[in-house]
């Protein structure tokens, strides 16, 4: 039923002019979602408060109560089309009065960690884009059908929301910056294992993929104690996004999963000095995919020791030092970050080798993520420690990636097994880091099985190679006998 509701949804948003793709369509379902979620909210706590003798106060003045103005009902609970709003009554209101009102919220809310800071956040930076308000009225009518009331239906959309989200990554338009493929997420979390009572950072969080699928697996971790569930509510989970889709899709994304205010700041990240940073400040678990491509301004790169534009280095930086000592990461970044010869990648793969333990370096192949070209690795460290040894495995699921054929759990069943005891096989091998050529830090994939380089290098660093060969031989045969 609630699949039939979501393609009906967008089937009506198709139609409307003032939405034209997938990114839209999911902006627009996320605030009438959300809108929806709080009216179920608010009435189950106000039930359980007159089971217990006691007044519930609503978070919404009346008027403005899912309830009043989009979902009057009979007396038989269908709604009230004498008392419903629609056509240019209904866009006028949500314009006008309803989207100004829920907006204020941000001011008056005790906290950044309340639902009425999130609702002040979420309606300072969405707008109501559908032009018609027929269209409005007959979303609003679907939307209505949703229930929120029981894990059961909240687990269902949470699915169908994820689904939503993955059809934006495939619709382009930067849609792929939203969606980091589920199987290659759940592999990092298995591997970094995190702990309740940790707490979990991703500093570019997008729709929140990797702090969703980190709640269902401690969840899944045994029985909890009701003091483990108000420390997965509550003190587990932390994000930051830049970008104001994706700010207001993680919430909504987190709250389908069964996180009532999520621990999402809606900045930018990089605009942050590390040097600010302190104990309070860190955290036990990073997990990331953060942009790369991009191209930070000089006022933002003054924030870090090692300058670059490269945003994927920056937050590399940046994850970095807000980890706690004997923190743990899981990080997807550019291949290229291995073997790149300019100033900034050496240097800054200098400071993760000797800052930290990178003990595994996942290779992903092309066609990983959706509607990007670009070759990816995942690096795992844990900070405190110098890198002695790392351990390399090369994903090969043996098939063309794509749409049509995209990563899923099983490709990665073999990397979890033997990551766990750093084992030898066609696809993996160790590195130590004493036979690494300390000038460059190259970490380059090379297979001693494949005999062959998987790095993509740029067409400069690949005439600079050809130029100095001669001089570049002796120490090329050095490190091929190390790596045998």
């Amino acid at each position: 039923m609630f699949e039939q509701t979501f393609k009906n949804i967008d089937d009506i948003l198709h139609k409307d002019a003032g939405c034209t793709s997938e990114l839209d369509y999911t902006e627009q379902s996320s605030w009438l979602l959300f809108l929806k979620y709080l009216d179920s909210l608010e009435t189950n706590k106000a039930t359980e408060a007159e089971l217990e003798g006691k007044k519930y106060t609503y978070i919404l003045d009346p008027a403005y109560r899912w309830s009043k103005w989009a979902a009057p009902k009979t007396k038989t609970g269908e709604i009230d089309h004498n008392k419903a709003l629609t056509g240019d009554d209904l866009r006028d209101f949500v314009n006008i009065k309803l989207c100004p009102y829920l907006h204020g919220f941000k001011q008056r809310a005790s906290g950044p960690n309340t639902i009425e800071y999130k609702i002040g956040e979420i309606f300072g930076e969405i707008r109501n884009k559908i032009q018609s308000g027929y269209n409005l009225r007959e979303i609003i009518d679907r939307v209505d059908e949703l229930q929120f009331g029981s894990q059961k239906a909240k687990h269902e959309l949470s699915h169908l929301y994820e689904a939503k989200i993955k059809n934006m990554g495939n619709a382009g338009r930067n849609g792929g910056e939203y969606y980091t493929p589920r199987p290659l997420i759940r592999a990092i979390i298995q591997v970094v294992k995190p702990k309740i009572g940790e707490t979990i950072y991703d500093g570019a969080c997008g729709s929140a993929g990797f702090l969703c699928e980190s709640f269902d697996y401690l969840k899944s971790q045994g029985k909890l104690t009701t003091k483990d569930l108000k420390t997965l509510q509550t003190r587990t989970f932390y994000g930051k996004e830049k970008k104001s889709l994706a700010y207001v899709i993680a919430i909504m994304n987190l709250i389908l999963h069964g996180i009532e205010a999520p621990n999402i700041i809606h900045t930018n990240t990089l605009a942050e000095n590390l040097a600010d940073i302190q104990e309070k400040d860190r955290y036990d678990v990073v997990l990331a995919n953060p942009p790369f491509g991009g191209k930070e301004r000089p006022e933002v790169q003054q924030n870090f020791p090692i300058r670059t534009g490269e945003t994927a280095f920056l937050f590399l930086q940046h994850f970095i030092k807000i980890l706690r000592a004997g923190g743990r990461g899981g990080i997807v970044i550019k291949n290229t970050f291995l073997s790149n010869t300019d100033n900034a990648s050496v240097s800054l793969r200098k400071l993760l080798l000797e800052s930290c333990n990178l003990h595994t370096v996942l290779d992903c192949p092309g066609g990983t993520f959706l509607g990007a070209g670009v070759k990816t690795v995942v690096l795992f460290f844990e900070k405190g420690a110098p890198t002695r040894k790392v351990w390399f495995y090369q994903l090969d699921p043996g098939r063309n990636m794509g749409k049509t054929n995209p990563l899923n759990d099983d490709d990665l069943t073999e990397f979890i097994k033997l990551q766990k005891t750093f084992a030898d096989s066609p696809k993996s091998w160790s590195v130590k880091v004493a036979d690494i050529d300390k000038s460059t830090f190259d970490l380059s994939v090379k297979n001693p099985d494949g005999g062959e380089e998987i790095t993509h290098r740029s067409p400069a660093a690949i005439m600079n190679e050809i130029a100095e060969l001669d001089a570049e031989s002796a120490k090329a045969l050095k490190s091929i006998k190390a790596l045998l």
